[in-house]
């Protein structure tokens, strides 16, 4: 049984090498929140909280997980006994919503036992690959050839997917002129949401394209409309923003509101839904990938030991930690090479924290523990 004595939260601000634009917002920094969960055994493990810092992708932001974590999961945190992390999850379930926030402390939950069992976080969760493949995501550009200039590179790099952002206005003439210069490469485009029934002219000439996928044109709830849409198109529809619980999906499957699922952990709360996600997905016969929110190297790691499981077929949003940051708070940054990220073999995330840098980025910390 596995109680935890101690919380250390940590709000670790990193720029960007490079500014990232979607349909409803750009960053050029960003702030996520680091846990440490500390058992009575001394088993220390990580977690990250990688909300972004305004309500746009969902409505969580740093400041309500902040909140969140602080007055409400990590009390709940220090007063469970737990055999296993899906107990924990239960009980952090009680807070409704607040995915982003239970999902930084879930993960440092796996981190402590998987460490304490002596195990691969991949292997904890039931994960099979010893490397992934690994997609890379590019942002709206402020032109054409702006955009060009950064896939090119990705594709160098032997990256297995290259996804570009789009938005009314930033869609047909960019994915177009991406096809015409890379006519081989796995492509596939990100709405966010940003699109409605009104733009289905713009849907069927996506369709045309010959996309891998398109990922998450309407809004997160309207799921029927999603399905009409499915209806109409030979490319797949990935779900991304609506499914955020597992029952989510069990909706969407029947609604047939669409062909892949990006299964993130921030996104569902944390990799013991996640896995769920998978298996429920993989039963139905419906391809999965593992999406990203520009995780730190603890998230990120995370994203890479989920992508071991069977059920990731396709590429998913682990490209190296050098794409987005300079530097990164693990130890050893992960590499992507020829587009295949290993998976660690090591106990635990398989990353050890840069405990001076995280200090030295930090923005403000908190701490707690039992009496």
């Amino acid at each position: 049984m596995t109680r935890i004595q101690s919380i250390e939260m940590f709000r670790v601000r990193l720029p960007l090498v490079h500014e990232f634009t979607t349909s409803s917002h750009a960053k050029r920094s960003l702030e996520h929140i680091l846990v440490a969960l500390t058992a009575t055994d001394g088993t220390v493990g990580w977690g990250e909280i990688a909300s972004p810092s305004g309500p746009f992708y969902s409505a969580e932001t740093v400041e309500s997980c902040w909140a969140v974590a602080r007055d409400h999961l990590a009390p709940i945190v220090l007063r469970t006994d737990w055999d296993h992390p899906a107990t924990l999850a239960a009980a952090l379930a009680k807070v409704r919503g607040n995915h982003f926030a239970r999902a930084g402390f879930d993960m440092a939950a796996w981190s402590v036992w998987s460490s304490a069992h002596g195990v691969p976080l991949a292997a904890a969760l039931g994960g099979t690959r010893s490397t992934v493949e690994a997609g890379v995501s590019l942002g709206i550009e402020p032109t054409i050839d702006d955009l060009l200039a950064q896939v090119a590179p990705r594709v160098a790099e032997g990256y297995r997917r290259v996804k570009l952002k789009i938005a009314p206005g930033w869609d047909l003439d960019p994915v177009r002129a991406v096809r015409s210069a890379f006519p081989d490469v796995p492509l596939h485009v990100d709405a966010n949401g940003a699109y409605g029934v009104d733009h289905l002219p713009v849907m069927r000439e996506l369709d045309k394209l010959g996309l891998l996928m398109i990922e998450q044109p309407y809004a997160p709830r309207a799921l029927a409309d999603l399905a009409d849409l499915q209806a109409e198109l030979d490319t797949p529809i990935c779900l991304d923003e609506s499914i955020e619980e597992v029952d989510d999906l069990i909706t969407a499957l029947r609604l047939g509101a669409g062909r892949i699922l990006n299964i993130k952990v921030s996104r569902m709360a944390g990799l013991t839904p996640a896995v769920r996600a998978h298996n429920l997905a993989q039963d139905h016969g419906l391809p999965v990938w593992c999406g990203g929110m520009h995780e730190f190297g603890i998230g990120r790691a995370a994203n890479v030991a989920l992508s071991a499981l069977p059920g990731f077929t396709l590429p998913s949003d682990v490209s190296g930690s050098d794409k987005y940051y300079a530097r990164d708070v693990t130890t050893t940054p992960i590499i992507s090479t020829n587009g295949q990220v290993e998976v660690p073999t090591i106990y635990g995330l398989g990353r050890d924290p840069d405990f001076a840098f995280i200090q030295a980025n930090t923005t403000t910390s908190w701490h707690s523990h039992t009496p």
